[in-house]
Parts: C-alpha cells; structure tokens; sequence
C-alpha cells in the first residue's frame, strides 16, 4: 500500500468546513486504490494570529517541505485587514516553496449551472496555467510622500526569463498531454475533450505592456517553434480573453499567462464553469511541495452554518491525488463528484444545493 503524508491547513471562514468533506471523500477512496493517506493538521490563518500576533512562524515552510503536498481550506478573515493573512501566509508559501504554476482546470460538469446560453460541457473544457511567483505580485516598489496631497505610489511587474520560460515550458507540456502526449507531474490526462490539435494561447496585453509582454511574447514563440512545434500557438489580449470566455469558451484549450491576469480571469472561468463552489486549483512546484484549495474565499457569512458547497475542495483533492501520481484515484473523485452534480443538486450555491456541506459529502464519499 503506497503512503502518502499531507499537511492540512483548514485556514479561516468555512475552510475547515470544505476541508473535512474533502478528507472524507480521500479517505473513502483511498483503499480502494491501495492509498493510505496520512495527514498533519496546522492551524495557520486568522484565528491563530489574533491569539498570537503571528502570521506565519519561521519553522512553518521548512516544515511544509517535508510533505509532498498540501490541501488548504481557505485564508481570509473578517477581523484581520486584507493583505496581511493573503500575503503573509499563502504568498509567502507559494514563492518560498516555489510554487510557481498556478493551475486552473476550467470544465463544466452540468450545462444546467452555466449562464452562458446553449453552452454545454464539451464547449468549457480548458486549463489556464498562472505564473505563480512574479510579476505585480512580488510586492516591488513603495510610496513618496505618503498621507500628502503629493503623494506617490508605485507598483512594478516583475518579469524574468527564467520564470516566464518554466511557465511556457510547463503550459506547452499541459498542452501536449491534455491531447495524448506524455504527462508532466502535476497535471490530469483523464476525461479531457478530444480530437482537437492541442493548442496554447498566450494572454497578455502586448499592445500596452510593451516590455513585459514582449518578453513573454518572445521566449513564447522561441520556445514553442524550437522544442514544440507540434503545439499550436495563440495570442490574445486579456481583454479579448475574457470576451472570448463569455462568447466562445471552445475556443480554448490551454491558457498561460502571467499572475495578475491568470488571478482574474480565472475567476471569470470559474463562473462559467458553474461557479466558485465547483472550482479547485493547485499552486504547483513540480519538482517539490505543492499546495491545492478551492479558489473561492473563507465565505465568513457561512462558517459552521453547514450550507456551503464543498465539492471545490473536494476537486482540490482529486488535483493532489493526480499530482502524486495517483491519477485513476483522481479520476474516480472527479467522476463521483460529476455524477453528484448531474443526479442530486439543485444548484451549486451556498444554501441552495438540496442538501449541506455534510450532506454533499456523504454523497460524493458514497459514490466514489
């Protein structure tokens, strides 16, 4: 029986709440896949740094790298000011572990939880993968003259060629394995839409941002000509992106771009998609520790009120299980929750499904 040890961070809100549902489905698939999981919990988030004044302590990521992945709930609470848990725990993880790929599958399970019209689960089937550890993100730059009429901010992007090329390289893999090729640690070849030439779309603002993007835009097309000439290659503006999200989803296949535009239009795909109850998304180190969760935040309105839907973190699970190689195990979690969507739920809304956060849980545990 293969082991595995997982750290788990339940975090804040109604991140405990998904994390245990998550737990429970693992759990009741892992035997029959000769899995035995084993798993640490850590209480970091906005609780613990209320009590202690601590956000994340120095032992915290040497520990974390002992494990070969994390699942994390949510970080985010109502008494805390914005930016201190987000960029003291879950931005400090993912650049000093080097998760550097933020990965997004994109699908919908039911056309029934769309908005966009006549839109049906063949047509939203895509991958964005997310510079994870650079641009706007890296926090460069500062204030002059701050609290005065004068006053100056700046802000900077971040962009190297080592990070923007392991990104491409790593989108051109998901590319070609998403259409049969050899797979890359980290990423699904099951239940992908097939016989589509597998194809890349670098989104970026190449018109405006004149010097990062044209270093995305260069090592993009030098990379794919000389090492994957078998990857179509496609541009589009961010802003083009996300009317093609709306208007022609199927377009798609995979996306790559850097950190900001990655964080916000996958939050428009996860709508299209259903909604943020039903996407997952995992902060990649392919060669080390990496983090999954569901994207959507604490939802602090919901904690302990047993109605949020936990079947994003659920999908978190499956990712990390893929990621450790276990890719039928992951499978079978992503096909029960697909059958839990089609033949139980009402919607995918907080409060709003026909059952609760337990409820959806014993149902997918069930079915897998």
């Amino acid at each position: 029986m293969k082991s595995y040890d997982i750290a788990v961070i339940g975090g804040d809100g109604t991140g405990p709440e998904v994390v245990r549902e998550a737990i429970k489905v693992l759990d009741a698939a892992a035997p029959r896949f000769g899995v035995k999981l084993n798993y640490t919990p850590y209480d970091f988030g906005g609780e613990r740094y209320l009590r202690t004044g601590e956000v994340l302590p120095d032992s915290a990521i040497p520990e974390l790298r002992k494990f070969p992945a994390i699942l994390l709930g949510a970080i985010g609470h109502p008494d805390v000011k914005p930016g201190i848990l987000e960029k003291g725990i879950l931005l400090r993880m993912r650049f000093e572990m080097e998760q550097y790929i933020n990965l997004r599958p994109v699908r919908l399970y039911d056309e029934r939880f769309c908005p966009l019209k006549d839109k049906k689960p063949v047509d939203i089937d895509f991958v964005v993968v997310r510079e994870n550890n650079e641009g706007l993100y890296t926090g460069s730059g500062g204030f002059v003259f701050k609290g005065t009429p004068h006053e100056i901010a700046v802000q900077e992007s971040i962009n190297t060629r080592r990070g923007v090329e392991r990104c491409l390289r790593y989108a051109f893999e998901c590319a070609r394995q998403r259409r049969g090729g050899k797979p890359w640690k980290g990423l699904k070849s099951e239940d992908v839409a097939s016989g589509k030439k597998a194809q890349l779309t670098l989104c970026g603002k190449t018109n405006v941002l004149t010097f990062a993007f044209d270093l995305w835009e260069r090592a993009f097309h030098e990379i794919g000509a000389k090492d994957y000439p078998d990857i179509k290659r496609d541009y589009a503006h961010v802003d083009a992106t996300t009317m093609w999200f709306v208007k022609n989803p199927e377009w798609f296949d995979v996306i790559v771009t850097d950190n900001l535009f990655g964080d916000i239009i996958t939050d428009l795909g996860a709508m299209i998609q259903g909604g943020m109850g039903i996407a997952a998304g995992g902060n990649i180190n392919p060669q080390g520790t990496s983090m999954f969760e569901p994207i959507g935040g604490s939802a602090p309105k919901y904690t302990n009120k047993n109605v949020i839907n936990p079947l994003a973190a659920v999908c978190a699970g499956a990712m990390m299980m893929s990621f450790l190689g276990e890719a039928a195990m992951a499978a079978a979690i992503e096909s029960a929750v697909i059958k839990i969507v089609r033949e139980k739920l009402k919607t995918l809304a907080a409060g709003k499904m026909g059952y609760g956060t337990k409820e959806v849980g014993d149902l997918v545990a069930a079915a897998v």
